[in-house]
């Protein structure tokens, strides 16, 4: 195949096509004598399935999955691919928690979230880890109005309790759904003051599409990955059927 061939099925050009392959998430082509690409069935099961990978993961860990598998390292590409399926959980655990609160919001005018059932507070750092994200953006949701911690009296450090966990789970979910910070400031605001629950309750059926979506992505992407280990290990049988054919002694 030539790299044209590629291109063609995906849409892209030709240069795409070639960068994927510097990049690593294509194996290494041979070449001509004169020095054009062959491409064969395993990089168009590649380029298949890093595009898949790309709407499944994202293109950093679509990247990431590619040169692992092509690297030989399968257990790295493995482990990314349940890294991915673990934050969808995730995410799904945290839209129900807040399809919780919009009941309690839509319930009773005057009802309030439930703030997590754990009722310590946390660190900067602690709150950070917990959702898989940096203390500088949990600070830059304090700066927008999304998250207002109090302070340790005698350290002066930030403290986050129960009511501002919650506000951080929902932020994180609508920053994830791609809502920006400004309109999330304003969903936090009105979950504090038990109100609007009509516009938090858009945005949660805007984020189940994509979660939806999402998985039904990974799904397409699990399935040309398979792909890819195929077509590589019979190329692998094929190698080695033909060096035991080589070295065998004439009949």
């Amino acid at each position: 195949m030539r790299p044209s061939d590629l291109a063609h099925e995906h849409g892209i050009s030709t240069q795409a096509v070639r960068n994927y392959e510097r990049d690593g998430f294509l194996p290494p082509a041979e070449r001509t004598p004169s020095g054009y690409r062959i491409y064969t069935e395993a990089h168009a099961a590649a380029l298949r399935a890093y595009l898949a990978l790309v709407p499944a993961h994202g293109y950093p860990s679509a990247g990431r999955i590619m040169r692992a598998l092509h690297d030989g390292r399968t257990e790295d590409a493995l482990e990314a691919i349940d890294r991915g399926h673990l934050q969808l959980l995730r995410d799904r655990e945290t839209l129900a928690a807040v399809r919780e609160a919009v009941g309690h919001l839509t319930g009773r005018a005057d009802a309030a979230p439930e703030p997590p059932a754990d009722t310590g507070t946390r660190t900067v750092g602690a709150l950070a880890r917990r959702l898989g994200v940096t203390p500088a953006t949990l600070r830059n949701w304090e700066a927008a109005g999304i998250l207002a911690p109090g302070r340790d009296p005698s350290t002066g450090y930030r403290v986050f309790g129960p009511h501002d966990v919650r506000d951080a789970e929902l932020a994180h979910l609508l920053r994830r759904g791609g809502h920006p910070l400004g309109h999330i400031a304003a969903v936090v605001e009105r979950i504090r003051t038990a109100g609007g629950a009509d516009t938090l309750a858009g945005a949660l059926e805007d984020w189940q599409g994509r979660l939806t979506a999402r998985g039904a992505a990974m799904l397409h992407a699990a399935a040309l990955l398979s792909r890819v280990l195929d077509v590589r290990a019979r190329a692998a049988r094929g190698r080695a059927e033909s060096g035991r054919t080589a070295g065998a002694p004439p009949g």
